[in-house]
């Protein structure tokens, strides 16, 4: 019996132009420890804000960070300090084609042509030989399946064109969403620092007078 391999899972992040992968030495240690050994890519060397990753173990990796570098408004004067929508996908499934495109043992087998299944050959080193019979003229189609994928037909069940013939072995999904990112001025967080800081100093030099004042009254 072939064991079925883990979900792996993988994430497309679009973000908005000027945004993009940081390099490496941009990247504080803390947050290389959350990424670990993760690789991400550039969806095309002139989309670098389409950034895409996997698939990797869903088992090891149930949560992915991105590393994302912002662009500088004083040297970028088409980008400016506002809210960015961003938008995320992911997708947890198996392995249902390899690089060259050709299909894996993970995925759904359909037949090839409608007619009669006439005979079902398992083979030595394990998979399936279907032959279908078209009823109208008595041609004949082969359909070869790997081994792993378990069988939903049987010889002398009629069958349709691009019906499934084995089972799908993957539970996974694709989800998607979308958020927010704020771009925010340096200045304009030093300035409201800087009016909270007023804020307290003002409360707390408030409550020494108001101490100063009654001792005074007290006297």
């Amino acid at each position: 019996m072939v064991k079925k391999g883990g979900l792996n899972v993988g994430a497309v992040l679009i973000l908005p132009e000027g945004f993009e992968l940081a390099p490496t030495d941009r990247i504080s240690p803390e947050l290389k420890e959350k990424i670990g050994n993760l690789s991400f890519q550039s969806y095309r060397p002139n989309k670098k804000n389409i950034l895409v990753i996997g698939p990797v173990p869903g088992q090891k990796y149930s949560e992915i960070v991105f590393p994302i570098l912002s662009p500088d408004p004083s040297t970028k004067k088409d980008i400016h300090f506002l809210k960015y929508p961003i938008y995320v996908g992911g997708n947890r499934g198996r392995g249902q084609i390899y690089p060259d495109g050709s299909k894996s043992n993970n995925t759904v087998y359909n037949a090839t042509s409608a007619g009669i299944v006439s005979k079902i050959v398992r083979k030595e080193k394990g998979g399936y030989e279907i032959t279908i019979v078209d009823a109208s003229d008595g041609r004949q189609s082969v359909d070869m399946i790997p081994p792993g994928p378990e069988l939903l037909v049987s010889e002398g069940e009629s069958i349709k064109l691009d019906q499934p013939l084995t089972s799908n072995p993957n539970v996974g999904g694709f989800g998607q969403g979308d958020a927010e990112i704020v771009l925010q001025d340096p200045l304009r967080i030093q300035g409201l620092l800087f009016f909270f800081t007023s804020v307290v100093l003002a409360q707390v030099f408030l409550v020494l007078k108001k101490k100063q004042f009654e001792k005074v009254s007290i006297v």
